[in-house]
């Protein structure tokens, strides 16, 4: 288990309840679990009180949790016969965006997602997620595919941004991120994203133009990251906190602004404690989000999804 900096008094005491357990193992006829239990009570609630209300910047940490379920453990556990594209028929192949062929539900459809890695190997595979050009011109390939063959796009959204290096600026990033978005707001077939972890920049939105967009309970989606916001406006990245609050990036502040659609609640202590049961949640609310969709005709998929947009904001401008 990977504790975060404000989980340490946590981690102590579940340290000390894993030792008295060790402890037992070892010496025949020492009965310790009364103690052990004892401390795994005092560890719950203390959880419980540490994720009861976490301020905007133990969000951003929760979110960016490298225990956390990625990509392409949703797509192993909510999909079936996924079958992967690769490349944008133009330069390569990015290993930050998987997408692909699949069912959902035995239904078949196009995912795609953002995919960070779990270790320090599959991270550099993958670019920590980070998409180059290539990636967003894959993802209008597989959106134009579902566009042909009148099957739903599910996007999985998981990013701190789109990857700001000289190759991919040489390649037209920003151009492939806003053909990704035009696409998304172009195709007449249901469109549901949901932020797992980051929703960074245009980065996430080339994924999150969507009829409905789901976040779990401790993601986050902003325009800049709390870093970047507090370099440019304090020139100091170590208010990283005050940024993360004047954001407005957490899925609270985001559903009351009317940006999401729903939130999925998170298993006590966040979605890296219970991966399983979190992904399971986030399979209910695509099934839910994908059911209000399947009556509309394409034209009216357009419509209700653009109108999404313009309406952003509009709710606490007029409260």
């Amino acid at each position: 288990m990977t504790y975060l900096d404000f989980e340490k008094p946590l981690a102590d005491i579940e340290g000390k309840a894993e030792e008295l357990r060790s402890l037992a193992r070892k010496g025949e006829g020492v009965d310790l679990e009364k103690e052990a239990a004892a401390l795994d009570k005092k560890a719950d609630d203390m959880l419980r009180d540490l994720y009861k209300n976490l301020d905007p910047w133990r969000k951003t940490l929760v979110a960016r949790h490298p225990d956390r379920p990625h990509c392409v453990d949703y797509i192993s556990q909510l999909f079936t016969e996924y079958t992967p594209l690769a490349g944008d028929r133009a330069f390569g192949e990015d290993h930050a965006v998987m997408g692909g062929l699949a069912r959902f539900n035995d239904a078949p459809c196009i995912v795609i997602g953002h995919e960070k890695g779990h270790d320090t190997k599959s991270r550099l595979v993958h670019n920590f997620g980070m998409a180059r050009p290539e990636g967003y011109r894959k993802a209008v390939r597989l959106m134009d595919l579902a566009d042909r063959f009148r099957i739903p796009v599910i996007a999985l959204v998981d990013t701190q941004g789109a990857y700001p290096g000289k190759g991919a600026e040489e390649r037209g990033q920003s151009e492939a991120i806003a053909r990704a978005t035009e696409k998304s707001l172009q195709i007449g077939v249901p469109l549901v994203s949901v932020i797992i972890g980051e929703g960074g920049s245009g980065g996430a939105v080339a994924f999150a133009t969507a009829n409905r967009i789901a976040m779990l309970e401790h993601s986050i989606y902003s325009v800049i990251s709390p870093e970047g916001c507090a370099s440019i406006l304090w020139r100091d990245s170590e208010k990283m906190r005050e940024a993360a609050m004047a954001l407005r990036l957490t899925a609270q502040d985001l559903k009351k602004l009317g940006v999401i659609d729903r939130i999925i609640p998170e298993p006590v202590g966040g979605a890296q404690r219970a991966s399983t049961d979190a992904i399971a949640s986030v399979g209910r609310e695509i099934t839910g989000m994908l059911a209000e969709l399947t009556e509309m005709k394409p034209a009216e998929m357009i419509k209700d999804r653009r109108q999404k947009f313009l309406d952003m904001g509009s709710k606490s401008l007029a409260g």
